[in-house]
């Protein structure tokens, strides 16, 4: 997650970054269940409206969140499918909370309503994320239930009005970036917190899909808008969070335009963006899918690391013995072709490994969704290409 506030604070007071420091353990996003009344174009579960055996019972929910918090994991995302048609959702909550973790909550919205917004409110979550696709018509096709957009935009002003943290989660592609100004707009004139970008991934309904990816000029352009807005919002002193996801170019993107605009605050600027260090899945971000599976992030539900019925947690995390662990887990990784060759990997890390690997098999090619080209990675303008040989063959799920 790149998060594109903290660094607009940094253009207006610039400090001097320190040594990288990673937390002591990954934020988890836990799809607690893949039931969903929803069936989302680019969902990376697959969800639909059934239920799906072998999920989690509430012990051991429970008996998970025990090792986790030994493991000093810092954060969970409750998620699905739609984590609000789990039954035992809100004992889930207030048993997180409980233990001291911060707790997200990660929702359609459509749920939530008169009904149950007393007692999402007394969880107390930290962060309430609503996913929209557009505004109006172009959210319901996406969602494809007619009303998805209203239905959702109610659940938003509901936790707002109880003084919930509200966000909304935008994930853009061609046919949807049209409405990416007035989700932006909705943002300030709604009194929502946090907006975060996501760049279309390659996984799941995703992968299906991902011939409709934004092409890359499109991409930039969404980009500057999102730095021009956020930037509005510093100058005008809104407090508002603003961040992206999926794809770790957004910071050397950044760097450039920060380059453009502030140039006397370039290196300081470079300086903290090799302190964020770019993609960190596998490291400090994981994901346990509703039947116990860890993955080292949620689009890399094709992969298995373990199961937390079988072995905890903490075990499956630091098992290097798995070659995607070691590799994600290798500092400097090791990448070929243009992300191997960029003067710009110490911020970027490499990027999304997933989208390499559903392109080409190998895990370790470059990314194809790097939006930047040869000359703004350092390289030379025309240069022949490098052929991408897997060296490396992955276990499947």
């Amino acid at each position: 997650m790149f998060r594109i506030s903290q660094y607009m604070q940094e253009l207006q007071t610039p400090r001097q970054p320190g040594p990288k420091q990673n937390p002591p353990a990954p934020v988890v996003i836990w799809n607690l269940i893949r039931r969903c009344n929803l069936t989302c174009r680019h969902c990376y579960s697959i969800s639909t409206d059934k239920d799906f055996p072998g999920e989690l019972t509430t012990d051991e929910v429970f008996a998970v969140m025990d090792d986790l918090r030994r493991y000093r994991v810092p954060v969970l995302i409750l998620s699905g499918g739609e984590p609000l048609l789990r039954p035992d959702i809100f004992d889930i909550a207030r048993h997180a909370k409980s233990l001291g973790f911060y707790v997200g909550l990660s929702s359609n919205g459509t749920l939530i309503d008169a009904t149950n917004i007393a007692r999402i409110a007394a969880c107390d979550f930290d962060y309430v994320g609503v996913s929209l696709d557009g505004i109006g018509e172009t959210h319901d096709r996406f969602r494809q239930m007619k009303g998805a957009f209203a239905a959702s935009l109610q659940g938003i002003r509901l936790c707002r009005d109880l003084g919930l943290k509200i966000g909304v989660r935008f994930t853009m592609t061609q046919d949807n970036a049209q409405d990416l100004p007035p989700l932006l707009e909705l943002v300030e004139d709604e009194g929502i917190d946090r907006f975060y970008f996501s760049h279309l991934n390659y996984a799941g309904r995703g992968n299906k899909n991902r011939q409709e990816d934004a092409q890359h000029r499109l991409t930039r352009w969404a980009m500057d808008l999102l730095f021009e807005t956020c930037w509005d919002y510093q100058q005008r002193g809104l407090h508002k969070e603003f961040t992206s996801g999926n794809n770790d170019a957004d910071g050397v993107y950044f760097l450039h335009w920060v380059t453009r605009r502030f140039p006397a605050n370039a290196a300081n600027m470079r300086a903290r963006l090799v302190q964020w260090g770019g993609n960190s899945s596998g490291v400090n971000v994981a994901n346990i899918d509703n039947l116990g599976n860890v993955h080292p992030d949620t689009m890399w539900w094709h992969y298995n690391l373990g199961n937390v019925r079988q072995r905890p947690f903490s075990q499956i995390w630091t098992d290097l013995s798995d070659p995607l662990m070691a590799g994600l887990k290798r500092f400097p990784r090791t990448i070929s072709g243009r992300c191997g060759e960029c003067q710009y990997f110490d911020i970027c890390n490499g990027n999304t490994r997933v989208r390499a690997q559903q392109v080409t098999g190998d895990a370790w090619a470059e990314d194809p969704g790097c939006y930047l080209d040869d000359e703004e990675i350092g390289l030379a303008p025309g240069r022949e290409r490098l052929m991408v040989t897997p060296h490396i063959r992955l276990r499947r799920a």
